[in-house]
């Protein structure tokens, strides 16, 4: 079991910002902008590239629950970032597929 599966199962306490049937998001334990959320399908997708085209749907409700979670946060006019890591050199380090969302702050480009 992942450390999302037991945020989702709430074995292990998290600053939840958003719920619904399919996904939560949480607020990043160790943020990398005044505000880093995670969202997270509590579907376990190991990864993106690992997704299927059954996920399809469940990748649009994300994509769209990002937007909603950002505009509550009040970062949709001032603007963020999405990330999403794939593997190691990617940056993932929970298999578990998740979407970073990060603002507050000018963020510099490229990343890394």
């Amino acid at each position: 079991m992942t450390l999302f599966e037991k945020i989702i199962a709430r074995q292990i306490p998290a600053d939840i910002v958003h719920e619904d049937e399919h996904c939560i998001a949480f607020r990043d334990i160790s943020p990398q902008a005044p505000v880093h959320l995670l969202v997270v399908p509590k579907k376990p997708i190991p990864r993106i590239g690992e997704a299927m085209i059954e996920d399809q749907e469940l990748l649009g409700h994300l994509m769209l629950a990002v937007g909603e979670i950002a505009k509550n946060e009040s970062l949709a006019e001032s603007g963020f970032r999405v990330v999403m890591n794939h593997g190691s050199h990617g940056g993932e380090t929970v298999p578990h597929l998740h979407i970073h969302i990060l603002g507050g702050r000018p963020l510099e480009w490229p990343p890394g």
